[in-house]
């Protein structure tokens, strides 16, 4: 029976944060670790999937839009590339990483001790790039989960890079923030679920990861991607002003 599970979302390619999170003992010894999506566009993709696919059958692959369109960029199915690393991430992949992404899922559903059913995806049960957050109206929660069965409790979702725990319509929604790519303040965000709720961060060196990735990787603006990004240069403020259009608020326009 599965009783504790490793949440980690937006990895983003970044290798020494989720090196740094898979070497915690509750990480180590939790009976799944589900990825909920977005895990190697980024700087070091292939070091990235070719770590999380030597876990074996405890890691739980869900698929979020980074993903997808690292597989329609290398396919050439998806125009214009949202960023400058996606292309590039895209061509580094090997035929094994493909699969691997191809297979992720779009959801996964699992009971767990204290949390009921639980719901796990990237942005929302319905789609993988639509946004809620920490401060969505109550009727945007009944519209994003008003479809799910009744059975589930627990929706656990990521794709915004902050980290929060709310209730909405009854139901908890967690989402664990992100390893690789965290808005707000600098570390590995990532949860511990079953039978309580528990986010965490996983501070390293963030320093030695900056110069490390500039080094290590291919990427021509690696260097400036790890400083921006693994700094946490983004504030959690300037983050949810460029979501909040996209949570459809009265008055926003996309």
């Amino acid at each position: 029976m599965v009783e504790r599970v490793a949440v980690l979302s937006d990895i983003h390619g970044v290798l020494p944060a989720l090196e740094a999170v898979l070497a915690e003992q509750d990480v180590r010894t939790a009976d799944r670790v589900v990825l909920t999506g977005d895990i190697a566009s980024g700087p070091q993709p292939t070091e990235v999937l070719d770590l999380l696919a030597g876990l074996g059958d405890r890691v739980v692959w869900i698929s979020g839009n980074a993903d997808r369109e690292l597989l329609e960029q290398r396919r050439g199915a998806g125009g214009a590339a949202p960023d400058a690393v996606t292309p590039w991430a895209a061509e580094q992949l090997r035929t094994e990483h493909l699969t691997l992404l191809d297979s992720a899922q779009r959801s996964l559903r699992l009971p767990l001790p204290g949390l009921g059913d639980v719901l796990f995806c990237h942005a929302t049960p319905r789609d993988d790039e639509e946004v809620v957050l920490v401060d969505s109206r109550p009727e945007r929660w009944q519209e994003v989960l008003g479809d799910l069965d009744q059975d589930v409790r627990t929706v656990v979702c990521g794709h915004t890079h902050m980290p929060f725990v709310r209730l909405a319509h009854g139901r908890m929604v967690i989402n664990p923030g992100s390893v690789g790519m965290p808005y707000g303040r600098p570390g590995a965000h990532w949860a511990l679920l079953g039978p309580g709720v528990d986010l965490r961060t996983t501070h390293y060196d963030i320093e030695a990861a900056v110069s490390r990735v500039a080094r290590e990787s291919g990427f021509p603006d690696a260097a400036e991607w790890a400083d921006y990004y693994l700094r946490a240069r983004a504030s959690d403020i300037e983050a949810l002003a460029v979501f909040g259009p996209r949570d459809g608020r009265p008055g926003q326009e996309e």
